[in-house]
């Protein structure tokens, strides 16, 4: 089907029709409200692993003490600290496992992809509504089952987020030992949603953009979500067959990774991180999409090198699937195969460098508004640089070796996923919160978070890094106990509390967009003075996306639409120019 042909089988959603509550707020396919009902989602699930974060940073600061409020079972060895041994194991699990598939992935890739793929690409709607409902809801029903996990005999899944077998292939308590089989129900449920949603985004993007709107006139946010539904299509099917292998050998008595009756091990960490590498850029390169936007808006520059962008974003994509084996350099692979990986994982960084030196090139000279959308931008940029850095690094064999299962990757992932991810979802929900709620989010509130997240998230992280060169190891719950660990036990505290500054601050975002969506400024059709399609809008857009005839496209979203935005594009220094020339 022809975009024009598309356009018009869809041109009945143009006018709306009233709906009752369940069918507008609950069970609607309208892909706007899908978008939102993924973010409120995954901001309940924030709340959720970032109290588990809390708790476990108060075990390492403070492992000889009770949390105030919190008075845990004793264990059989009548543990009197703040956390059980097996209950912070249990924290780390779902803490990391909540925030890579509850939070992160579902903001940017549900919330972002349904909510902007119709709207920047000209359609009225997703190409499969009824589709796109059912994969928010089969994922609602994904997090309740993770959730149920606590309350199951045997506790909730404790052996990492990872689940390396024979640990996670061990029925430890047979018959009730039910958290990890239901963490792993929860993955592979989440996984069919996961796949609803990539059919649809991949379809939507082929065969209903609107007319004129060719590929490479499509806004760098639609490339990186294209590029990331296909991403998703392609990996998650191997993660399900892992799951299936895993529960099969939990509950029904075969040995897939179990040595004792003839398994592997290593399959599973095979299987797993083939899928886990692509997943890794799943959950950065929309973040890449949506800076690569908000840093053209407030820089009031077209995006430098826009094509190189899209390629280089290709070809991150296509790099993922060459370097799972990285996470394997511990496991006693030929050195020769692990040289193989430490190259594919180096030479990733130069598509990663050339999508960074174009974000500097359009930052320079531009006429740069500094709105907390942008600080958060700009502040995705800083540290996806630090994070990247710090992972070629560990891509190295020998450094490897001695970083493994440290702190240091416990700093590098952050950097990437928090300081990456987290930071674009806070510059995606502010820069489009105008669209998606009709009102301005408050600025004043939005800088004061910016700048507490900012500096608390650089307290708490950065120093991890010093921590694991200094040898301390991750997932150990009281560093106490090691005597090489005692002298640096200052700097764990340093990072509790500063990591419990980080959380608190988290309290004025979820207000901000509360008060806002009541209380905010009403917002104008286009109040960042943006190129792309959403903007020519309604705030909020209604039923449709288009009161008339949906819009044809004559030029890309980085080139100027009229002489008045040009000139609000041009760099202050070259305005000065002008007007003091037309004053001579």
């Amino acid at each position: 089907m022809s975009s024009t042909a598309a356009v018009a089988a869809h041109g009945a959603h143009a006018e709306h029709h009233a709906l009752g509550f369940w069918r507008t707020y609950i069970f609607s396919q309208d892909h706007k409200m899908i978008g939102k009902q993924f973010l409120f989602m995954a901001l309940f699930m924030m709340a959720i692993g970032g109290l588990m974060a809390m708790l476990m940073r108060w075990e390492l600061a403070f492992p000889e003490t009770q949390v105030p409020g919190f008075q845990w079972v004793p264990e059989p060895f009548m543990y009197e600290g703040a956390i059980p041994p097996n209950t912070y194991n249990a924290m780390f699990t779902m803490h990391a496992t909540i925030m890579i598939f509850f939070v992160v992935i579902p903001i940017l890739v549900g919330c972002f992809g349904n909510f902007l793929i119709p709207l920047m690409i000209g359609a009225r709607e997703m190409a499969f509504p009824k589709l796109n409902m059912l994969s928010f809801w089969v994922g609602a029903v994904a997090g309740v089952i993770m959730l149920s996990s606590f309350f199951v005999p045997g506790g909730s899944a404790a052996s990492g987020w990872t689940s390396y077998a024979p640990l996670s292939a061990l029925a430890i308590y047979t018959g009730v030992d039910w958290g990890q089989n239901l963490w792993c129900i929860s993955i592979i449920v989440l996984g069919a949603s996961s796949l609803m949603g990539s059919i649809n985004y991949i379809t939507t993007i082929v065969n209903m953009r609107t007319q004129g709107l060719y590929f490479f006139r499509l806004p760098l946010v639609i490339w990186s979500l294209f590029i990331t539904a296909i991403l998703m299509l392609l990996a998650l099917p191997m993660l399900t067959t892992a799951l299936a292998l895993l529960l099969f050998d939990r509950i029904g008595g075969t040995h897939f990774f179990l040595p004792s009756g003839g398994g592997e091990p290593l399959l599973w960490q095979h299987l797993f991180w083939f899928f886990g590498q692509p997943e890794i850029y799943v959950m950065i390169l929309p973040a890449m999409g949506i800076v690569s936007d908000i840093i053209a808006t407030f820089s009031r520059k077209p995006i430098f090198g826009y094509r190189t962008m899209a390629y280089a974003m290709v070809a991150i994509a296509v790099l993922a699937w060459t370097e799972w084996g990285q996470h394997m350099l511990q496991s006693g692979m030929d050195p020769a195969l692990g040289a193989g990986f430490m190259f594919a994982t180096m030479i990733v960084a130069v598509p990663a460098a050339l999508v960074t030196f174009n974000w500097l090139g359009t930052l320079y000279k531009g006429n740069i508004r500094y709105t907390a959308a942008m600080m958060n931008a700009l502040a995705f940029v800083a540290m996806f640089v630090i994070g990247g850095m710090s992972g070629i690094w560990m891509a190295s064999a020998p450094v490897n070796m001695y970083l493994h299962s440290t702190y240091f990757v416990v700093a590098h992932i952050h950097y990437v996923l928090f300081g990456g991810s987290l930071f674009g979802i806070f510059a995606g929900i502010t820069y489009w919160y105008p669209k998606m709620f009709g009102r301005m989010m408050n600025e004043t509130l939005g800088k004061i978070h910016f700048w507490i997240t900012f500096v608390t998230f650089n307290c708490t992280f950065f120093p991890m890094y010093i921590l694991g060169m200094a040898g301390h190891m991750r997932r150990i719950y009281n560093p106490q106990q090691y005597d090489f660990l005692k002298p640096i036990i200052p700097i764990n505290e340093f990072i509790s509390i500063s990591s419990f500054v980080l959380g608190a601050a988290q309290f004025l975002f979820l207000a901000n967009i509360v008060w806002s969506c009541f209380k905010g400024a009403k917002a104008a059709e286009n109040p960042w003075r943006a190129n792309t399609l959403e903007w020519t809008t309604p705030s909020p857009p209604p039923h449709g996306n288009w009161p008339g005839t949906a819009p044809i496209v004559y030029r890309g979203p980085y080139e100027f639409s009229s002489p008045e935005v040009a000139e609000d594009y041009l760099p202050q220094s070259l305005l000065l120019k002008r007007s003091k020339a037309a004053a001579d």
